[in-house]
């Protein structure tokens, strides 16, 4: 759901159901302002109100009709919180501090850099196990939690996003900082859909129910829509501060209570959102943060016995070793959200600007797994799409006018070169990029490929880095075939101006998203999973309220039945 471009614009739209055009885009579609206004200062509370009331009252003798310069001029971006003092560093449990029982603690480091940022405690199996009963008694029947009306659990989750809004700059500094997402990204996307996703969820809250059924006989059945029970939730590194709100909101509108480890390179806004859920005033136990390692704390979580349904977001690896980790123990329900190898499409036919903008900043950005294909007649769209990969600028991803960051750790910094070595060792055509970058942090320029086979490993694994893979079709049976000629089905898309070629192959490809000219066009109402090995179950909207809920039917015999 690493290495982000700096303009926001081209992801805002992913998110805010904004329009998809590709010039600059905000918040809801409205105009960015450029760097030029970067320096530009607010303006003190004594110029926006001269009468000192609260009012602006206009000079008797001004001209009304006179418009000031830059009086339509863009608001100032925001900018990263300089000297950020990180607050919180302890796991999250029963709604206090605690030091972890091993007194280990895990480093977390600025990928830009490489320094130290902090250290977090380390939570492992007896500390899960602390969570799980915390979590299991605020779970228990005449709980407050389990009284509480159905409507005052949205009136928390939308406390929740006041909070996160009131704290948005700050969350989006914590974000840069040790995902090395690019700010303005982190601030005008990640925290804007984590609050969107919070409010959404919490207007859900009194809403989810169950039926009446006219079963034959002298009875009357309904049913049910309880909650699951403890959760036991595990996100990933790209987004963690959005992941954190996709697992935790449709969790708690349904009356479930959570266990939720983040990745151990990016705890820190899993933990400030933890000090925001103790102030919303949610009851003690109902939600848990405990930072970990994924062998020893996800490993608990996978296991333990007193968790009844585990969701994962991450590698279809380690959603294998949890699928198998439920089966072994107690049978939790699973749901998993995993890796992908997600076809663009690009026919003939499209509008080959629009499709080039849309593939270079969906897959450049690198925190996507996607590869591009493209019709042999379009040559100039493998040309322009290196083009704009070249001209991307890397960098400190605090830093205006970045569009890339660095790769979020060694390992992943190491795997992603390691297949760019195999393209070129199988016969691609390295176009541009293909190394490192710069002399500290971990950067990888924006890379390029063409002559791609389908047994090249890069056009199999999934790379999860600023790599493009460029292949090329002869005919809409054949990309078909061969898109689907894989263990993933994440995500895909297509770019065509033929209306009938749009449905025909948005319903063959096997794949939980297609998206048609355009990529990326996500939003919290809209379901978001995999088929085949890209996992089972739903993220987001109305279907991921069937992931957390169990189903009671209850029929009362009655002495006479009325139609």
């Amino acid at each position: 759901m690493r290495a982000d471009p700096a303009a926001p614009r081209s992801r805002a739209s992913r998110l805010y159901g904004a329009s998809l055009d590709p010039r600059p885009l905000g918040v809801a579609g409205l105009t960015m302002p450029g760097p030029s206004h970067l320096a530009r200062p607010p303006m003190r509370s004594d110029q926006q109100n001269p009468s000192g009331n609260g009012q602006s009252h206009p000079d008797p003798g001004q001209n009304l009709n006179h418009r000031p310069p830059h009086a339509d001029a863009p608001p100032a971006l925001p900018v990263p919180i300089p000297d950020l003092c990180i607050q919180h560093t302890k796991l999250f449990i029963n709604n206090e501090w605690h030091e972890s029982v091993s007194g280990r603690k895990i480093p977390v480091r600025n990928p830009a850099t490489g320094e130290l940022l902090c250290e977090v405690e380390e939570a492992d199996a007896e500390d899960i196990d602390k969570a799980v009963k915390s979590a299991r008694a605020a779970f228990e029947l005449g709980s407050p939690w389990r009284s509480m009306d159905a409507s005052d659990r949205g009136r928390l989750l939308n406390k929740l996003a006041d909070l996160v809004e009131r704290d948005h700059l700050l969350l989006a500094t914590l974000e840069a900082l040790d995902s090395g997402k690019v700010f303005l990204v982190a601030f005008f996307v990640d925290l804007v859909a984590t609050i969107k996703t919070l409010r959404y969820y919490a207007g859900w809250a009194d809403k989810i129910h169950g039926k009446t059924i006219p079963i034959d006989g002298d009875y009357f059945t309904y049913t049910r829509h309880e909650p699951i029970g403890v959760c036991g939730q595990i996100i990933p590194w790209n987004f963690p501060v959005m992941m954190f709100s996709w697992k935790i909101a449709p969790a708690l509108c349904s009356g479930n209570t959570v266990v939720i480890k983040p990745a151990e390179q990016t705890p820190l806004t899993a933990l400030h959102m933890a000090a925001l859920i103790k102030e919303a005033g949610f009851p003690p136990g109902v939600v848990n943060v405990v930072p970990g390692y994924g062998p020893t704390a996800g490993s608990a979580i996978s296991h333990h016995m007193d968790i009844d349904k585990v969701a994962f977001s991450g590698s279809t690896a380690v959603g294998k070793l949890i699928q198998r980790a439920a089966g072994d123990t107690n049978l939790k329900r699973v749901t998993l959200e995993l890796g992908g190898k997600n076809p663009i499409i690009v026919f003939a036919d499209c509008d080959c600007e629009y499709s080039k903008y849309q593939a270079v900043e969906t897959v450049l950005r690198g925190r996507v797994p996607a590869g591009s294909w493209k019709r042999p007649s379009t040559r100039r769209l493998c040309v322009a799409v290196w083009r704009k990969a070249r001209s991307k600028v890397l960098g400190d991803p605090l830093t205006p006018g970045v569009d890339q960051g660095p790769q979020i750790d060694r390992k992943q910094f190491d795997k992603i070169l390691e297949l760019v070595e195999s393209g070129q060792r199988e016969g691609a055509t390295l176009e541009c990029g293909g190394a490192p970058w710069g002399q500290q942090g971990l950067y990888i320029q924006p890379t390029v490929f063409s002559n791609v086979t389908d047994d090249m490993r890069i056009a199999k694994e999934e790379i999860f880095g600023p790599v493009q893979q460029i292949m090329c079709f002869s005919s809409v049976e054949e990309v078909v075939t061969r898109a689907n000629a894989t263990h993933y089905g994440l995500a895909a898309g297509l770019f065509t101006s033929d209306i009938d070629k749009a449905f025909t192959v948005s319903a063959a490809l096997q794949a939980g998203v297609v998206w048609v000219n355009c990529y990326n066009a996500m939003s919290v109402m809209c379901p978001f999973g995999g088929f085949k090995m890209s996992g089972n179950g739903r993220e987001l909207g109305e279907y991921a309220l069937q992931e957390y809920t169990e189903i009671k039917a209850i029929t009362i015999k009655i002495s006479k039945k009325n139609s």
